[in-house]
């Protein structure tokens, strides 16, 4: 049969190139095979599938593209580990029944969403996971709170040992003070004791006495 050129695309003709295309690549066919099959179909020659596809129908469908594309990658992937098994499954039979093209792309959508686990957020695990990392920052503002305390009561300790040393060295000072002052008191008492005379009754006359500047007594005459 000649096929003959038609201008006109109806709706459900881009539906159905869209659904021969999206199939041929979940098979891993190629594109080409969908335009003829659809050509087949629609009397129209396979370039003018593929200017249809390309032109008009492809950017409605980019999302169901990349799925497709998913789906063939993960079917060969199976195939090449369940390939024992495959060869003892008989294939399930054809129906003959055609579903449209946005029944299989929301088909393909939710095995896509199926195969893809969804990890369960345990929330009695984040509730203690939060207690425990509570738990961790009360515990490291305590180890701070006490090293602070530590570090004013070295302060306060380091303050006070210079006082005492201070006091301790005044202290030294006085008592050397004291000392040459008792050493003086002793020898001035000791010269004022030789210096008594005694009168011709054998009374003894107290003499008097006056400190001079540089320390000495000196006997005031009477």
């Amino acid at each position: 049969m000649t096929k003959v050129r038609q201008d006109a695309w109806s709706h459900e003709d881009d539906l159905l190139l869209a659904e021969t295309v999206l199939r041929h690549i979940r098979e891993g066919s190629t594109q080409l095979k969908a335009f003829d099959e659809v050509g087949d179909a629609l009397n129209r020659t396979s370039a003018a599938c593929g200017f249809r596809w390309n032109a008009e129908v492809r950017q409605k469908y980019d999302q169901a593209v990349e799925i497709a594309k998913k789906q063939r990658k993960e079917k060969k992937r199976a195939e090449a580990i369940e390939q024992p098994k495959r060869s003892a499954k008989t294939p399930a039979p054809f129906t003959g029944e055609q579903t449209s093209p946005t029944e299989e792309i929301d088909a393909h959508i939710t095995e896509q969403s199926s195969e893809t686990s969804v990890p369960q957020i345990n929330l009695g695990a984040v509730i203690n996971y939060l207690r425990n990392l509570q738990t961790d920052m009360d515990n490291s503002t305590n180890h701070r709170n006490k090293l602070d305390r530590v570090t004013a009561e070295n302060q306060q300790l380091k303050e006070d040992k210079e006082k005492l040393e201070k006091q301790y060295a005044q202290l030294q000072r006085q008592l050397v003070t004291m000392q040459d002052d008792y050493q003086a008191l002793i020898q001035i008492m000791d010269r004022a004791r030789k210096m008594i005379v005694f009168d011709e009754e054998g009374d003894f006359a107290k003499p008097q006495f006056r400190m001079e500047r540089n320390g000495n007594l000196e006997q005031v005459a009477k």
